[in-house]
């Protein structure tokens, strides 16, 4: 079914890995002054990244981070415990670069671009923010679809315009982060519709529920998905009935990103919920996904090994903003450097197995 002329351009364009890529990327490997296999996973997501980029060495020379930010309607249903007035004011925040994705940003050497998808407050206009509203937070999902479908496909179109103009200014990695109070409850809805699981399974105490509050957190999944009756097989259905602004924004960030043959770091609970919407709409994009840590919220755990995705990380981090994903930069970067400046038997002098097949 067509959605619009971007995301439908978006879709066609997210192909396979290079295969050629990654046979040339693991020849190499087995030609380092290592015994084969001893970097781990280093060596696979060296592989991946060449069949990724489409080249035998990739490099990995700007890296940025896609923010979006969002409200959500069915706060209404006492969900959260801090109020909504939290997400405008860590925006403003992000803007002085004292929040946790700063610091990260800073260490890894990234940059941050900063989009009000839907924040319910008004933020002071700033160049360091895109403004693309698709309203003032969405709707209550818990008694009807948390935006239209065309809302829905304004997320889409916002997410994939901002991976795309970020390729163009050489980013070579995309990390995808999110700020929104109340957005672990979609993304609990949306992990458990798709994947088939029980929402007392993808439903977590998010920013520290008691046990009461997690039982009526789970009450609520569970309503949401039986007044809005979203179609697991179809991401934009799932997306705008029990999804988030800031969550269809990312959704389409990482969709432009596998078009433009560019890794999507997938961060936590929220960004993980983005990348099931985005695997819903092309199963192939999730070819260009790597999962960088593994969030304390359960659901996350159940949405990655739907999308057949191990973590990189497990650091009990739930801070989302791409915090986990900005973390594990320097990991995909070490792994694309052992590729690139590790000497070969040959360049080393140093002798080869005797059956040549390493160390």
């Amino acid at each position: 079914m067509a959605i619009s002329t971007l995301v439908d351009s978006t879709l066609e364009a997210i192909g396979s890995l290079d295969e050629a890529a990654m046979a040339a990327a693991r020849a190499r490997q087995d030609t380092l002054t290592k015994p084969p296999g001893s970097l781990g996973r280093l060596e696979e997501l060296s592989i991946s990244l060449a069949g990724m980029v489409g080249e035998e060495i990739p490099q990995i020379r700007r890296k940025a981070v896609i923010l979006a930010a969002g409200d959500h309607g069915v706060v209404a249903e006492g969900v959260s415990p801090y109020p909504q007035e939290v997400t405008p004011q860590m925006v403003l925040n992000f803007l002085r670069g004292g929040a946790g994705i700063n610091v990260l940003a800073r260490h890894a050497g990234a940059e941050i671009a900063i989009i009000d998808a839907g924040v319910a407050g008004d933020l002071e206009a700033n160049p360091l923010v895109r403004s693309a509203k698709a309203g003032r937070g969405t709707a209550n999902m818990a008694v009807g679809p948390a935006m239209t479908r065309e809302q829905a496909i304004q997320c889409l179109e916002t997410g994939i315009s901002a991976a795309q103009e970020q390729i163009a200014a050489g980013a070579d990695l995309l990390a995808f982060g999110d700020m929104g109070i109340g957005n672990t409850t979609p993304s609990s809805a949306i992990t458990a519709v798709i994947t088939g699981a029980d929402p007392e399974v993808t439903t977590g105490r998010g920013t520290g529920l008691d046990d009461p509050g997690l039982a009526h957190k789970v009450e609520v999944v569970r309503r949401s998905i039986a007044v809005n009756t979203p179609d697991p097989s179809d991401g934009l259905d799932v997306l705008t009935k029990v999804g988030g602004f800031e969550i269809g924004v990312l959704a389409g960030g990482m969709l432009g990103a596998a078009a433009g043959r560019r890794p999507v770091l997938i961060d936590g609970f929220i960004s993980g919920a983005a990348a099931l919407i985005a695997w819903r709409l092309s199963p192939q994009a999730s070819k260009y996904f790597i999962a960088t840590h593994q969030s304390v919220e359960p659901g996350h755990r159940v949405g990655l090994e739907a999308m057949g995705l191990e973590p990189l990380l497990s650091m009990n981090m739930r801070l989302g903003e791409g915090t986990g994903a900005t973390l594990a930069m320097h990991i995909v970067e070490a792994a694309a450097k052992c590729l690139a400046e590790m000497a070969t038997f040959a360049e080393a002098g140093v002798s080869d197995r005797e059956d040549g097949e390493g160390e």
